[in-house]
């Protein structure tokens, strides 16, 4: 199933009338798809046009009303967005697979020039590819985005639609400067044409070359990461020390190709300069904590961790401080469940049959409390393992800082039963018992 995006302006009504004949000389089913922003008062009579206009040719036609802040300084982007995922769930829903837009040359030369305007770098200049998945904007990873017109100028399109007697509507926001594409459209590419003629092409040009020259750096980044990559995972750590040996528009490259690939926004240049300062610069056992928008960057043992913010929790405190305070804590007692929520704490806890662990009827006479570390707590692994601090524990088995202040422990009264990352006190596992009950912790993060 092919669907076409369609506002009822000349480009998309060009295209509509293009792709109606190809899928029918083709055999091939197309649906029309509308999104009703509700910003102008003309809206309705767009919906109304489009719909008969797709009547009129037999096709199908979906419609999804969105809204809009038209209070907030981003407006044009806000709607894009809106726009996008719509487009992405009408298509999911009518069963297509490829969603035809109607950007022309005159768009990607708009589009070239204002990322110029940003200060961007290859891959903001290579503009808008002739087709793509966008699985983030669309919300939709099976649907491809395919842009059929945009080796054709506006001009010849609208030389098209008035040759074939089509109909469209004006946007009366189209001409409102205060926008930068319209600001560029109605004052800028005028005085570019009227200078350089057929400057669009020439920019279409230029972004084809920038097109080639980022996949030549993803093509590089991608086997930097490949080799960084502490156990292959993408979202696993990067080894430090080899970026060390790298040119810094290298380690640029990698840390925004990492970052793409987790779908982060794309830092600034001055942002990631700063990053990647504090990174190489710091002393080897320092805690390093960059903050993104959307995440945290930290270094632990000379390597770069890419954590998610997450909320602090009741009851949180610095885990590394060893004062000794009071338990406090959620108290609850064990009934032969599988496993108890602990939202305040951020997870689950499960109880496991096990060959080694504690008895159940034991386990079910002990009044318990969950909480996090107070400083002071030990923990005896195994018979075989000395009694250590959670702290030493933790080290030892290279739990960053970070991830410690997040995991609960478990105690009856004064005895410790169970640290979450590391096991639990073998001082009261039960001796040949059969029928043994193992913890386990299961983050949940809200």
């Amino acid at each position: 199933m092919i669907a076409i995006a369609c506002s009822g302006g000349l480009d998309s009504m060009a295209l509509l009338h293009l792709a109606a004949r190809w899928c029918q000389e083709h055999g091939n089913p197309l649906h029309v798809l509308h999104v009703h922003h509700g910003l102008s008062s003309n809206a309705d009579a767009w919906e109304r046009h489009v719909e008969s206009s797709s009547a009129a040719l037999g096709l199908g036609f979906a419609v999804r009303r969105v809204q809009v802040d038209s209070a907030g300084a981003g407006l044009e982007a806000a709607a894009r967005k809106l726009r996008y995922r719509a487009l992405g769930d009408m298509c999911r829903e009518a069963g297509a697979n490829l969603l035809l837009t109607a950007h022309h040359l005159d768009d990607q030369a708009e589009t070239v020039l204002l990322q110029l305007l940003r200060g961007s770098g290859p891959a903001g200049l290579s503009g808008m590819d002739a087709a793509n998945s966008a699985p983030e904007l669309l919300g939709n990873p099976d649907l491809v985005m395919a842009r059929p017109l945009l080796p054709l100028a506006r001009a010849e399109l609208e030389a098209y639609a008035r040759d074939a007697g089509l109909d469209w509507v004006d946007d009366e926001s189209n001409v409102d400067t205060r926008y930068a594409r319209n600001a560029l459209r109605h004052t800028v590419m005028p005085a570019l044409n009227q200078a350089f003629p057929g400057f669009q092409q020439r920019f279409a040009r230029s972004a084809a070359h920038a097109q080639s020259a980022q996949r030549l750096l993803t093509e590089l980044a991608e086997g930097d990461l490949a080799a960084l990559l502490v156990d292959g995972a993408i979202d696993g750590a990067i080894d430090i020390a080899p970026l060390r040996t790298m040119s810094l528009d290298r380690v640029y490259n990698l840390l925004r190709h990492w970052f793409a690939r987790q779908s982060l926004a794309m830092p600034s240049t001055a942002w990631l300069a700063e990053m990647v300062a504090q990174l190489l610069e710091a002393r080897s056992d320092a805690q390093l904590l960059v903050t993104h928008p959307a995440c945290h960057i930290r270094r632990h043992r000379d390597r770069l961790y890419i954590t998610p913010k997450l909320a602090d929790l009741p009851g949180m405190r610095d885990p590394d401080d060893e004062g000794v305070l009071e338990k406090e804590g959620a108290a609850f007692r064990w009934q032969g469940e599988a496993q108890l929520a602990f939202p305040d704490y951020g997870g689950v806890l499960h109880f496991d049959a096990a060959e080694t662990g504690f008895d159940p009827a034991w386990l079910r006479a002990q009044p318990l409390t969950i909480d996090f570390r107070k400083g002071g707590e030990r923990l005896k692994l195994a018979h075989n393992r000395p009694t250590r601090p959670l702290k030493a524990h933790y080290q030892a088995a290279g739990v960053p800082a970070w991830e410690r202040a997040r995991l609960p422990i478990v105690s009856s009264g004064r005895d410790l039963l169970f640290a979450a990352g590391l096991g639990m006190d073998c001082h009261h596992f039960s001796a040949g018992a059969t029928g043994a009950i193992s913890l386990r912790w299961e983050a949940k993060p809200e």
